[in-house]
């Protein structure tokens, strides 16, 4: 039986996939599992005008991605923190914080998530930052922390 898959199957077949199976392992397994539905014209076409609108989705997305990323790369990003004297923060600057002031300074929506850093901000001085976006696509921004 030719069938269209549904979902990633290890070993049978990736999602969009139209494979021939055994009739049984259709019937039993991957039609109850909601894994895979029969490959008829209706469902093919179905499933070939899912894909066309998403591929229309990403290709947006892609934009998105590549003008915030052209925003921030290479930006130097100024924050004003409490420190002692030696020149520790009081506080720890983390990805929540370093996300917020991308906002108010350079006006592109990042979530904290994509911020990848070895560890939180702890010292005055130049720190850097990779912004992980979407679609494979990084930025490095330079943080500079500054004693208030």
């Amino acid at each position: 039986m030719r069938v269209i898959f549904l979902q990633n199957v290890p070993g049978t077949g990736q999602k969009g996939d139209v494979k021939e199976v055994a009739d049984g392992y259709a019937r039993n397994f991957l039609f109850r599992q909601k894994l895979a539905r029969q490959a008829t014209k209706e469902v093919l076409a179905q499933e070939e005008l899912i894909q066309k609108k998403q591929m229309a989705v990403d290709n947006v997305e892609l934009k998105q991605a590549q003008k915030d990323a052209g925003k921030i790369d290479g930006v130097e990003l100024n924050i004003v923190e409490k420190a002692s004297k030696t020149g520790t923060l009081y506080s720890a600057i983390g990805g929540k914080r370093i996300v917020d002031e991308i906002k108010k300074q350079f006006k592109v929506n990042v979530k904290p998530k994509q911020i990848e850093m070895k560890s939180a901000i702890k010292d005055i001085g130049e720190h850097n930052v990779l912004v992980k976006f979407p679609h494979g696509l990084e930025a490095d921004v330079k943080v500079t922390v500054s004693e208030s």
